[in-house]
């Protein structure tokens, strides 16, 4: 639609647009003077005799000197480009073109405009909007026992799969539910709120037990030891039950106190979280040892509480997995329903069940030959889309359910519409698509049509917001070193390191030739400068004629 005659109006009138134009208008009676200072004193400075003795003192330099020439030339620019390569790699940008666009493009007047400029929310609701948080980090609702699982891989690999960033989140999620102000004067609670904040592993266990020896009741010195010192999944249970039964004597405790004032309040808050995340743990361990049942009755049970703490652990999700699980697929249905709406908030799991259900009516006899003559049916279709919609939301996953792309261990926080979100699902997920005969088939014919429907470059979505262009760092930070993060969209290489690769294999390639031919490689540099010398010396020649030297002194005279 044409921008309307008032909004013309107020960018002529923005003090930045004023003040791009000013420096606009400066630069170019800048460029027009120094010019007109050149050609006026072009007699003085013997600008004519200069570039004469310049063309003749480089027609008779030696090949020596050319090789030398091109051999520097060579090696600054292999320089830069090795510079300009390592710079990319690590920050996915150029450093030449930051430079220009932060510290150049300032001076020149070229400011991007929508640095000074508020943003204008759009007045039509399918519009993507810009204050739409982008990389949010989530706790993982799947995240595993660090003792019982991290820690067993760090034994067997010598790998450390979980990041120095991603477990200081974690510290901070537990000092944010786990502690209160309550605590103060209880030497227990007071060890596990420097436990909480232990680098060490080691460090935190041993606060945990000392807890332990001042209350044998100390629900949070109970869930810590079931997180990070219990070995296998069986010990981290039986040390969750034991918290289990503490974590709900102190929370019926706090009930009956906490209107008493502000301490009391944030007592009970702790003692509901410390409940709430012991059960959610109970039910994990449940779901690892095939109590299937148990699971989802304690997965259900949660999903029915109103506390802040459920909408950092998204326990939907663990409810959907585990019936996935059980294979019963009505209830699946069921909680998609209540979970996938346009209102909530939406995640790799919620999109990619979706997909698998509707996949798994058409998957078993799906025929990408037999569409492609007939058409799709309208289940086909529905299939289709809502794979499409899936990828679009993150396109990461069907490289890792498609088994193209190694996995590593899921982190405990993850970025959505990320790699490491992709990786916490097709962890827990992969078997669950490999079960539905057909299903991952379907995934692999259809997946890439995705990226059809999707406007490049990415200024707008299709379905959802653009995608993020935050998501490569922050998944570096989440996952390990020794995992390949996955990058979207696929970033082309800058301008600069491909001018630089020019470069250096040109001016490689002149010294080869200079050195092995050094005559004919000769002979052809001087008649090059002879040839580019010629046009300006006639250029020179005319305006010398049409405006000579001496002009303003005639005139001067008269």
């Amino acid at each position: 639609m044409a921008d309307s005659p008032l909004s013309s109006i107020k960018e002529t009138k923005n003090p930045v647009y004023i003040v791009r134009k000013f420096w606009i208008y400066l630069w170019a009676f800048w460029i027009v003077l120094v010019l007109f200072l050149l050609y006026y004193l072009r007699g003085p400075l013997k600008i004519l005799e200069t570039l004469t003795m310049a063309t003749m003192f480089l027609s008779t330099l030696t090949p020596k000197f050319y090789v030398a020439l091109t051999g520097t030339s060579s090696l600054i620019s292999g320089l830069i480009l090795i510079f300009e390569w390592w710079y990319f790699r690590k920050y996915g940008t150029s450093f030449i073109e930051q430079v220009s666009l932060n510290h150049l493009s300032p001076w020149l007047g070229g400011g991007d405009a929508t640095s000074s400029e508020p943003s204008t929310p759009s007045t039509n609701n399918n519009t993507p909007q810009s204050s739409v948080p982008e990389c949010k980090v989530w706790r993982n609702p799947l995240n595993l026992l660090r003792g019982g699982e991290y820690q067993r891989f760090t034994s067997s690999t010598g790998k450390d799969p979980l990041t120095y960033y991603d477990m200081n989140l974690s510290a901070q999620d537990h000092q944010t539910y786990f502690t209160c102000e309550a605590d103060a004067g209880k030497q227990d609670y007071e060890i596990m709120a420097t436990a909480w904040r232990e680098r060490n592993p080691a460090a935190r266990v041993s606060a945990a037990k000392e807890a332990l020896i001042l209350n044998p009741e100390c629900a949070p010195a109970l869930l810590l030891l079931a997180e990070e010192d219990a070995s296998t999944v069986s010990e981290a249970e039986q040390l969750l039950k034991q918290a289990l039964k503490a974590a709900e004597a102190s929370y019926r405790k706090s009930q009956q106190n906490q209107h008493q004032g502000s301490l009391a309040e944030g007592l009970h808050r702790r003692d509901t979280n410390v409940l709430i995340c012991v059960k959610r743990r109970l039910a994990m361990c449940a779901r690892k040892l095939g109590k299937l049942k148990e699971a989802v009755k304690m997965f259900r049970d949660l999903t029915k509480e109103v506390t802040p703490i459920l909408s950092m652990l998204n326990i939907h999700e663990n409810l959907l997995e585990a019936l996935l699980e059980m294979q019963a697929y009505a209830d699946v249905q069921a909680v998609l329903a209540r979970y996938d709406d346009i209102t909530l908030p939406k995640s790799a799991t919620i999109c990619y069940t979706a997909a698998l259900l509707k996949a798994r009516a058409v998957a078993e006899k799906f025929s990408p030959d037999l569409a492609s003559k007939r058409g799709l049916t309208p289940s086909e279709m529905s299939a289709v889309e809502a794979i499409h919609r899936a990828v679009e939301f993150n396109p990461h996953v069907p490289k890792y359910l498609l088994e193209t792309k190694p996995l590593c261990l899921p982190p405990e926080h993850i970025l959505k519409r990320g790699d490491s979100e992709a990786v916490a699902y097709a962890f827990f997920h992969l078997s669950h698509w490999k079960r539905v005969e057909g299903a991952l088939h379907l995934l692999h014919c259809t997946w890439e049509g995705t990226f059809r429907m999707i406007p490049y470059p990415l200024e707008k979505g299709h379905l959802f917001y653009p995608y993020p262009s935050c998501t490569e760092c922050a998944d570096r930070e989440l996952l390990p070193a020794f995992h390949e993060v996955s990058v979207y969209p696929k970033k082309e290489l800058p301008f600069f390191i491909l001018f630089t690769a020019g470069l250096c294999s040109f001016t490689a390639l002149l010294a080869l030739l200079t050195h092995h031919y050094p005559e004919p490689m000769g002979y052809i540099a001087r008649t090059v400068i002879n040839g580019v010398s010629l046009p300006l010396l006639y250029i020179l020649g005319k305006l010398e004629a049409f405006c000579p030297s001496s002009l303003l002194q005639h005139l001067s005279r008269v």
